[in-house]
């Protein structure tokens, strides 16, 4: 096996490890294992207090997409690392993203600039849905064509923009620069 596609213990470990002290931290911080509404179900409703706390929602697919996205970033500017190596640095970037995501602060701040008015958090059984999503997104990108990997990336963009009016980039924007045009549009 070459180095791009051999995923060496060390590096499957700490990445299983990175994971796990993930959804410890989110437990610690307060956030519930599952669905308080005492199911759980393989996707949540979009505009639901439930939505982020089932298995998957109309988000999973941005984690998705994070997968694409750090594998073809640590390609270009890392690529003589190991593959497993570049998966340890992308699920140490998706697992902060998930801890951040959760806490006080930005929960409020998706609900004061973007349409998740119900937004309180993803249950741990969510977060760790987005962390296996990131990580199939990254296997795809590493054995996809990269117009597929493109294609792939645009089409989940264009889908969740047509279902829930979101999506990654829309998210994104709405976070760190909130722009009326796109609030008003996403009101529907």
């Amino acid at each position: 096996m070459t180095s791009d596609t051999r995923l060496d213990r060390p590096a499957l470990i700490l990445t299983a490890l990175i994971t796990l002290g993930t959804l410890i931290t989110l437990l610690a911080m307060g956030r519930v294992p599952f669905c308080q509404c005492g199911h759980i179900d393989l996707w949540g409703t979009v505009g639901t207090s439930e939505a982020s706390q089932q298995l998957a929602d109309w988000y999973t697919p941005s984690h998705l997409l994070h997968g694409f996205l750090f594998y073809g970033a640590l390609w270009l500017v890392a690529r003589r690392v190991p593959l497993g190596w570049r998966l340890v640095v992308a699920t140490v970037v998706e697992c902060a993203w998930e801890i951040i995501e959760n806490t006080d602060a930005v929960i409020q701040r998706y609900r004061e600039v973007t349409i998740s008015l119900d937004y309180f958090g993803d249950s741990v059984l969510n977060s760790g849905a987005d962390i296996a999503a990131m990580f199939a997104g990254f296997w795809l990108a590493r054995v996809l064509p990269v117009w597929a990997s493109v294609a792939v990336v645009i089409g989940f963009e264009v889908l969740t923009m047509w279902v829930i009016r979101d999506g990654l980039a829309l998210n994104i924007i709405m976070l760190l620069y909130p722009v009326e045009a796109i609030a008003t549009w996403q009101a529907g």
